[in-house]
């Protein structure tokens, strides 16, 4: 397993077939973070599979949790 995944039910379309990981770190616990049953790790990095129509939502979460996005990289329908 690689992460986190955001992928949520919607209908099928060019942009929503296609999804994207990113390679997060330096994601660190704060206020927003226990909002979540689970702890964010300080150290390494984090996995997140985003749908193309949530990048930009999931980019300003990871910008407001203290995080970099080092990779962000387009899955194929096998790695899925």
């Amino acid at each position: 397993m690689f992460g986190q995944t955001t992928l949520g039910t919607s209908t099928v379309s060019s942009s929503a077939s296609r999804v994207f990981r990113y390679e997060v770190v330096g994601l660190r616990q704060n206020s927003e973070t226990d909002k979540n049953k689970y702890n964010i790790r300080n150290s390494g990095s984090v996995f997140i599979t985003v749908p193309y129509s949530r990048m930009n939502e999931e980019y300003q979460r990871i910008t407001r949790l203290g995080g970099k996005i080092v990779k962000i990289e387009p899955l194929t329908a096998e790695e899925n």
